[in-house]
């Protein structure tokens, strides 16, 4: 037993060691969890807790699988240059604001639990599509539910989760039964410029192409902040390295307007890129 532990603790560290069964174990750790030290020296002691449930977790997931002969899930297959969920509570708002953001036409209502299954949608931002899907509400015990862990994967496997709840105590709901998610977060309080801060926190660039004496190619193409004319140049065609010989640059990355740079210069949002090849 580590130092430093309360009585409570204590108590249920012997009722795990007791414990027969998965369930059991689950619950006995979760139990543990909940009466853990909360101080700095106990960080390793909860971290601990926490990865044994999460394999317990696991274990149990494929038990109830193999039961019920399997169940039915959802494969969703990322499409666009990001995926972004919505998740949130029940009646947060998540339908409408999916109905906002794109052409999807997902039931609304003042009832609970509206939607049943993932609703999917794709933003058009200035050219470049964006898949966003609605996830059902998140519950306690989210994780436990019959297509929750399902639903925890499309979550997990996602580039950006956009956060919605109306009361402080939804929020920390949501941070319990997201507490193995590692993703960006954007909270998503009624504001107008919601693409636009989606965009940013996608920690995405769009890139437009030109050829000499014309205007710009549309649409653009996303890429990582950071992106050099290199990695345009290698999307655009495998042989633009082999021929390349300058770019012309328009937009923010640069002091003056066309001006002539390698494929090592770092580029930055709606620049556009006039390739010159041998």
């Amino acid at each position: 037993m580590p130092t430093n532990v309360n009585v409570e603790y204590a108590k249920a560290e012997r009722e795990y060691l007791n414990a027969r069964t998965n369930q059991e174990k689950f619950e006995t750790l979760k139990k543990m969890l909940s009466v853990a030290p909360n101080h700095k020296g106990a960080e390793k002691l909860r971290a601990d807790i926490k990865q044994r449930i999460a394999k317990i977790r696991g274990i149990l997931i494929k038990e109830k699988k193999q039961k019920s002969g399997g169940y039915s899930g959802f494969s969703i297959k990322k499409e666009g240059a990001a995926q972004i969920v919505i998740v949130g509570t029940t009646n947060s708002g998540k339908s409408t604001l999916l109905n906002k953001l794109t052409n999807a036409d997902v039931e609304v209502a003042e009832y609970p639990f509206t939607t049943k299954k993932p609703e999917v949608g794709i933003i058009d931002y200035y050219g470049i599509k964006l898949q966003i899907i609605e996830i059902p509400a998140i519950v306690k015990n989210f994780s436990e539910t019959q297509l929750g862990p399902t639903f925890l994967g499309i979550i997990k496997n996602a580039d950006l989760i956009i956060l919605m709840f109306k009361t402080p105590e939804e929020k920390k709901l949501l941070d319990e039964e997201l507490n193995e998610v590692d993703k960006p977060i954007l909270i998503y309080n009624n504001q107008e410029n919601i693409k636009d801060d989606i965009w940013d926190r996608l920690g995405l660039i769009k890139i437009y192409t030109k050829q000499p004496g014309k205007g710009r190619d549309h649409p653009p193409i996303a890429f990582k902040k950071g992106s050099t004319v290199r990695d345009v140049a290698e999307k655009v065609h495998k042989d633009f390295i082999k021929r390349f010989r300058f770019a012309r640059i328009f937009g923010k990355s640069v002091k003056f307007e066309g001006v002539s740079v390698g494929l090592d210069h770092r580029l930055e949002d709606s620049d556009i890129v006039e390739f010159h090849l041998k």
